[in-house]
């Protein structure tokens, strides 16, 4: 067999190979695998529809959502959600009276209870009993009274974010409320004192900023919504830089580079803001001579990273830490407020970058997923 021979039939033998593991593999595809495999599956795939409702708490219209799901999961005649006061949703024959005296006791017990056609596990949050997952069928056999106790404890988890969710809403509103407070006073007073100084010399001037420095409170104490986009929260720092301008006059400097592609990003309410305000404050008031903002946000793949920076007296580095652990002082404006709120949001890889020493400005650096679950989900 000569070697032309051979290469040929060598190219065949591979061709032959590639069809026959190819139609193996597109053969698995179409079967999705073992039995086992797709049972996995389509157990996961229904619990993944289940957690949406759980996640926000247990009440009747979360239960009444993830009832079906649920009943898909255990496979019974008739399943139930309670809170400790009594049904929250029904599917399937029977009533909360007949198994009230179960419920009850895995409420007070926090153990599951289980009768001859019934079973009912308890839902906890943080070791406390919320609720009750029912489960009524023919035969309460112990597989059974353990699959509802495994499902019980997986919704249980899922209560227990949402407890989690609410937490984090608490702690950043409350956040919120503390940078305004601290933000208010000075902002005000600086602005109306500007505002005053062109009512009699130019009141058509005085009258543009009033109109800014509304706007600007406007956005600044509303009361709907933690998140905010970009373009958003730049122009309420427009608003600012405005009024700012009309008191420091040519010595004060704006420079913007924004990215178009990343205005539409969302990101907690006040949180670039703060930090402009800290360098005209701190950076530029106390300088001599003329000073320069420059604020930039640009794209950078999945994120979008933002840059205050002013050219002004700078900071001690050891005041700039203890401002991140939350220790404000007249330093700085809200520079810790903005670092936790970040970190609660995204993680604690997304903190504020702070560069700064004395005499050399102050250059500070946050970095904003552009899809965050958390947010967007």
């Amino acid at each position: 067999m000569d070697n032309l021979t051979t290469a040929i039939l060598s190219a065949l033998g591979l061709v032959a190979l590639a069809v026959f593991i190819r139609w193996q593999l597109l053969g698995r595809r179409r079967s999705l695998g073992t039995p086992e495999d797709r049972t996995t599956y389509e157990t996961l795939h229904t619990a993944s529809l289940t957690a949406p409702a759980l996640r926000r708490g247990l009440n009747a219209e979360s239960a009444t959502k993830s009832l079906p799901h649920v009943r898909e999961l255990l496979r019974t005649p008739t399943v139930a959600i309670t809170d400790v006061h009594g049904a929250l949703a029904w599917d399937g024959p029977g009533s909360p009276e007949d198994v009230a005296h179960l419920t009850s006791a895995a409420v007070k017990t926090g153990a599951t209870q289980a009768s001859d056609h019934a079973i009912v596990a308890p839902l906890s949050v943080e070791d406390r009993v919320v609720g009750t997952l029912v489960v009524v069928s023919e035969e309460a056999s112990a597989g059974l009274a353990r699959a509802t106790t495994e499902v019980a404890r997986w919704m249980s988890s899922q209560l227990e974010l949402a407890e989690l969710d609410k937490s984090r809403t608490a702690l950043m509103e409350a956040e919120l409320r503390a940078l305004r407070a601290q933000i208010s006073p000075h902002f005000i007073y600086n602005s109306l004192g500007a505002i005053a100084s062109f009512v009699r010399t130019d009141p058509e001037r005085a009258r543009e900023l009033l109109l800014e420095f509304a706007d600007f409170t406007r956005y600044s104490f509303r009361r709907h919504g933690e998140f905010t986009t970009l373009a958003e929260e730049l122009r309420s720092i427009e608003r600012y830089l405005v009024l700012e301008k009309a008191r420091f006059g040519d010595r004060l400097r704006i420079v913007t580079r924004i990215a178009p592609e990343v205005l539409s990003v969302t990101l907690p309410f006040l949180s670039v803001q703060p930090l402009v305000e800290n360098a005209v404050r701190h950076g530029l008031e106390a300088k001599a001579g003329n000073g320069t903002i420059t604020v930039i946000a640009l794209d950078a793949g999945t994120e979008c990273v933002i840059t205050i920076e002013d050219d002004g007296i700078g900071v001690e580095p050891d005041k700039v830490r203890a401002a991140l652990l939350g220790q404000e002082t007249s330093e700085s404006v809200g520079l810790g407020n903005v670092d936790e709120r970040m970190r609660t949001v995204y993680g604690n890889e997304y903190g504020i970058v702070i560069e700064t020493a004395p005499g050399l400005g102050t250059k500070v650096t946050m970095r904003v997923p552009k899809f965050a679950p958390s947010i967007d989900g």
